[in-house]
C-alpha cells in the first residue's frame, strides 16, 4: 500500500505562482543608447517555445513536492520476535583453551574450536534476544555490546583467537564487566552465560565478589565448565592418561550459578557442551509472537530523479539556443 509520510508538503504547490505574483520584475527601461542610427542589438531566439519550458518546470516542481512528501510503500504486517531478554556471553580465551581434548564430527579439536562451533549455533538460534560478547583471559573485554544483530556477535566470536586477551583467567573481571552492562536493563532481562576451563588466577575482582554483585543487580549467571576428564598424551616414558581439566574449579562455578539463580553445566565433550546450551535455551525460552510492525520502503528517489530530468529538459534548450540575426 502506498502512503506519504509528510503529505502536508502539498500545501507548497502554489508557492512559485505566489512568488511570481508578489515579486513582479521591474519594467524594462532604455539602458543603452547607440550613437549610430540604424544599428540594433541582435535578439536571442529560443529553440523551443517558452510555454513548453514553463510546463516542464511546473511538472518538475510537482515531482519535487511528491519527493518531499516522502512516498512510501507499506508492506504487510510482520510479527516481531522480541523477548525483552539480554544475554551476555563471556568466553574464556586463556592459553588452556588450546587443549585438543574435544571432538567434532569424529575429529579432535581444541576446546575453543568446539565452543566456536557450538556457541555460534546457540547465538544463531536466539532470535529475539539482545546479545553481547565478552572475551576474557588475563583481562576481560567487551567485544560486542548488546545488539539484536546476532550475525555480528557470531562473527566476533569466530574472529577471536586463544591468547588474544592473555594466557591467564580473570573470571571475576568478566562477570563484573557483564554486570555493568546488564544492570541498567529490566531485571527479567539480565542473563550471563559464562564458559571457562580453568580457575580464576588473574584480575582485580574475585569470582565470588563478582557473583554477589551480580545477585544484587539481578543478573542470572549460567556457568559452563569445559574440558575432558581423560586424555592420552605422549611423554618421554611413553603415552599416559592424564586429566586435562584438573585445574577446573567446578565448585566455584557451581557457587556462582547457585548464588545468582542460574545453573552450572559440566561439558566433558562436544555433545555435553551442546546439551548445556540447549538446556540454557530451555530455561530462558524464546518468545512466541511479539507486536506486529509494517515495514516501510522509501520511494522518494524516483520522483526526485524525474524532477531532475524535467529541469534538465527545461534548461537545456536555453543553454544551447542559437542567436538569430534580425533582418535589416
Amino acid at each position: 500500500m502506498a502512503d506519504f509520510a509528510w503529505p502536508w508538503m502539498i500545501v507548497l504547490l502554489p508557492l512559485p505562482w505566489l512568488l511570481r505574483r508578489w515579486l513582479r520584475p521591474a519594467s524594462p527601461g532604455q539602458a543603452l543608447h547607440l550613437p549610430q542610427p540604424g544599428v540594433r542589438l541582435s535578439q536571442v531566439a529560443d529553440v523551443r517555445a517558452g510555454g513548453m519550458a514553463r510546463g516542464l518546470l511546473v511538472l518538475a516542481w510537482i515531482c519535487l513536492l511528491i519527493a518531499a512528501a516522502r512516498p512510501q510503500w507499506i508492506g504487510p504486517p510482520q510479527a516481531q520476535q522480541r523477548s525483552g531478554r539480554a544475554v551476555m556471553l563471556a568466553v574464556d580465551l586463556s592459553g588452556s583453551m588450546h587443549t585438543e581434548d574435544m571432538q567434532l564430527a569424529g575429529k579432535p579439536v581444541s576446546r575453543f574450536g568446539a565452543v566456536e562451533a557450538i556457541a555460534g549455533d546457540f547465538i544463531a538460534r536466539r532470535r529475539g534476544d539482545e546479545m553481547g560478547l565478552i572475551l576474557f583471559g588475563s583481562q576481560a573485554f567487551l567485544v560486542t555490546p548488546l545488539t539484536y544483530d546476532l550475525s555480528a556477535v557470531r562473527a566476533q566470536l569466530q574472529g577471536a583467537a586463544v591468547g588474544l586477551a592473555g594466557t591467564e583467567t580473570a573470571i571475576g573481571d568478566a562477570i563484573a564487566v557483564a554486570v555493568k552492562r546488564l544492570s541498567a536493563l529490566p531485571e527479567q532481562a539480565r542473563v550471563l552465560v559464562l564458559l571457562t576451563d580453568g580457575v580464576n588466577n588473574a584480575g582485580s575482582i574475585t569470582p565470588l565478589e563478582a557473583a554477589r554483585a551480580a545477585k544484587a543487580a539481578g543478573v542470572r549467571i549460567y556457568t559452563i565448565g569445559i574440558g575432558a576428564t581423560r586424555m592420552r598424551v605422549d611423554g618421554f616414558f611413553g603415552s599416559q592418561v592424564v586429566n586435562p581439566s584438573a585445574d577446573l574449579d567446578a565448585r566455584m562455578l557451581t557457587t556462582i550459578a547457585t548464588e545468582t539463580g542460574g545453573q552450572f553445566f559440566r561439558a566433558t565433550d562436544s555433545r555435553q557442551l551442546a546439551d548445556a546450551y540447549r538446556a540454557i535455551s530451555a530455561l530462558e525460552p524464546m518468545p512466541q509472537r511479539g507486536p506486529s510492525l509494517r515495514p516501510r520502503h522509501e520511494l522518494f528517489r524516483w520522483p526526485l530523479l524525474a524532477a531532475l530530468m524535467l529541469l534538465l529538459l527545461a534548461i537545456a534548450p536555453r543553454r544551447f539556443a542559437r542567436v538569430v540575426e534580425p533582418s535589416a
